[in-house]
């Protein structure tokens, strides 16, 4: 009986010493490889046994069209033409997770959808919580660190797909990392996102990834499009078979795999206020002075940097109210999509499967 005691003290102290040092990673691996025993008539059957049953898809619409936009109810529509559940009104991160968690039951969701029309410059307008900061590595970092964000529960498992239709979003590694931290849960999901543009509602097919190329000018004062086709095409020399000149004119896909060319702004705003400063709040002559100064603030300058535009490509424009300094620049973008067409037989679209390494990003 004495040797009994001793192995059972020492099989709970193995598991207490185990159950202790687990984190997302692990307790999602311990998960998986839990063998189901199956008895039999004769006998008992250890063979692991991994069974996926799954809720059907879930889709997240996070926004609403402005003004003539369309891409919202394009999305809907082709879910809801697939047949997943859509859930509105959703417009951060905190909401999402929470209606997850007041969800759950014991099957988990096998994909959840996040749709969101962003812009790789201008970034995700999804918020962290409710009211609070657009995401950004940034500021979804300083949540969860914060303990802001509520912890996601048992909605998902390992076989968990979280895909954003948000654009560019795969190339952001720094984002996506973050994205698989703020979903931690008992069992860790997959988060997908695709580099390449998210296109719903085309005029051949209900859903295409597009590839981006960007060109840009300050606001108001374009070079022309002539002009701005040798740019872009000096910029991007491996794309031989597009008509820059052409595309520039071109704002939709006019036969399948055409390239076209969409246009969008990006405003910065900078307040520095001189109420308590020894300094005198400066004027400035023209565009380069005022470059000339934002080029010496440091914080200013990061930000442009951040964009990774060039600080020519804005045009700044400066006021003053009270003691404060008003900055402000406008950049206009044109993006050139060229729809992902297969290499090979007639024109036919890429299908934008998830598990395709080469259209998604996973995390």
């Amino acid at each position: 009986m004495k040797t009994l005691f001793k192995i059972s003290i020492f099989v709970l102290a193995l598991f207490l010493s185990t159950s202790l040092f687990i984190n997302c990673d692990q307790s999602s691996a311990i998960k998986k490889n839990t063998p189901t025993i199956a008895s039999t008539e004769n006998t008992l059957d250890y063979t692991i046994k991994e069974e996926v049953v799954t809720r059907n898809p879930l889709v997240f619409i996070t926004g609403f069209d402005k003004g003539t936009e369309t891409y919202y109810n394009n999305a809907r529509a082709y879910f809801e033409e697939q047949q997943f559940e859509i859930v509105e009104d959703q417009y951060s991160l905190e909401e999402i997770i929470n209606w997850l968690n007041r969800n759950e039951s014991e099957k988990p969701y096998g994909e959840i959808h996040i749709v969101n029309n962003s812009n790789p410059y201008k970034g995700l307008s999804l918020e962290t919580v409710i009211k609070g900061e657009k995401i950004t590595a940034e500021t979804l970092r300083k949540n969860i660190t914060k303990g802001t964000l509520p912890i996601l529960r048992e909605s998902v498992n390992a076989n968990s797909k979280i895909i954003f239709h948000a654009n560019g979003l795969g190339e952001n590694k720094e984002l996506m990392n973050t994205f698989k931290d703020a979903f931690c849960s008992d069992e860790m999901p997959n988060v997908i996102a695709s580099p390449y543009y998210s296109i719903f509602n085309g005029d051949f097919t209900q859903h295409y990834l597009a590839k981006p190329h960007y060109v840009f000018y300050p606001t108001a004062y374009s070079p022309g499009k002539v002009d701005l086709s040798k740019e872009i095409a000096a910029k991007y020399p491996e794309e031989k078979d597009i008509d820059w000149l052409n595309v520039l004119y071109n704002d939709e896909e006019r036969f399948v795999g055409e390239a076209y060319t969409k246009q969008f702004t990006i405003p910065l705003k900078f307040e520095l206020d001189y109420h308590n400063s020894d300094n005198e709040i400066p004027t400035f002559e023209n565009q380069d002075e005022l470059m000339d100064f934002i080029e010496l603030q440091e914080v200013l300058y990061a930000k442009v940097e951040q964009l990774n535009i060039p600080i020519e490509k804005f045009r700044w424009s400066y006021q003053l109210k009270n003691s404060t300094l008003i900055i402000k620049g406008k950049t206009t973008g044109l993006v050139v999509l060229k729809p992902l067409i297969k290499p090979y037989g007639e024109l036919e679209y890429i299908t934008p499967d998830t598990n395709n390494k080469r259209l998604y990003a996973m995390k």
